[in-house]
């Protein structure tokens, strides 16, 4: 792989590093990284394609938007995790943006369940879980339970990204 193809993958992971970082701080993604992201996004995508490439990055980015907005909807997630995981689509085709985006979701329920594990709330979160199954309708966690509490997603959407980029290479 040359310089040329390395430097939106560099670009990015930088990016993504940055969002991680204010996330974990702040519980905050700076919307001005996320359009800075956008911008390079579509910009490494005509560069690297042509002008054809402001459509592929669009697309990527709201399949990415898209694949994350009915979490937001739903309060399972904030909307800077939204916005983030649109960003990171901008340096993808639609196809490669939804595997990522999927890798991102799957890397969020594998950090949620091991934080539910090591803060020793399994049994009482499985339960929960069993008891709205019964149910058939949501059950709020209760104040103390680590289920209901945030978490910097953009953890999930950094590992879901290297996973998509390094596992499963695409055409960046």
């Amino acid at each position: 792989m040359s310089i040329e193809q390395m430097f939106p993958v560099i670009l990015l992971l930088g990016l993504l590093a940055v969002a991680v970082a204010t996330d974990l701080r702040r519980h905050r993604i700076p919307n001005l990284l996320v359009l800075m992201g956008i911008v390079a996004g579509l910009g490494t995508q005509v560069v690297s394609v042509g002008f054809s490439g402001l459509t592929i990055g669009l697309l990527g980015m709201l399949t990415g938007f898209a694949i994350f907005l009915p979490l937001y909807i739903l309060k399972g997630m904030a909307a800077g995790d939204v916005k983030l995981m649109a960003m990171v689509g901008s340096f993808f085709m639609y196809q490669d943006a939804m595997w990522i985006s999927f890798y991102s979701l799957i890397a969020g329920g594998v950090c949620g369940f091991l934080i539910v594990l090591f803060r020793g709330q399994l049994l009482q979160t499985l339960a929960r879980y069993g008891l709205m199954l019964r149910a058939r309708a949501y059950l709020a966690p209760e104040a103390d339970e680590v289920a209901g509490k945030p978490f910097p997603y953009s953890v999930a959407i950094l590992l879901g990204t290297l996973t998509g980029i390094f596992w499963q290479p695409f055409g960046l």
